[in-house]
């Protein structure tokens, strides 16, 4: 019986392997289930306030269109907030 002994560094080698795949799968599914967010689901995601969502807004860093009075934000520009961390 052949004895593999299994290093620190192995164990965390393939726990940040294993965390990039997770993030892959999450923001994978997450493309495909929605494109487009209402304010609320933008505001619970990003954990802010409705006055924080509005300021995004007015300085630019988070575009949106309205349809009639309901406000819609692109997935992928809430990524791209998510990522520079606001």
């Amino acid at each position: 019986m052949e004895l593999n002994i299994i290093t620190k560094e192995d164990l965390q080698e393939f726990k940040i392997e294993l965390l990039a795949e997770i993030k892959d799968l999450f923001n994978n599914k997450a493309k495909d289930t929605r494109s487009w967010l209402r304010s609320s689901e933008v505001r619970e995601l990003l954990k802010i306030s409705p006055g924080t969502l509005q300021n995004l807004r007015i300085n630019g860093t988070l575009s949106y269109t309205r349809v009639g009075g309901t406000l819609y934000y692109k997935y992928e520009d809430i990524e791209t907030v998510l990522n520079n961390k606001i």
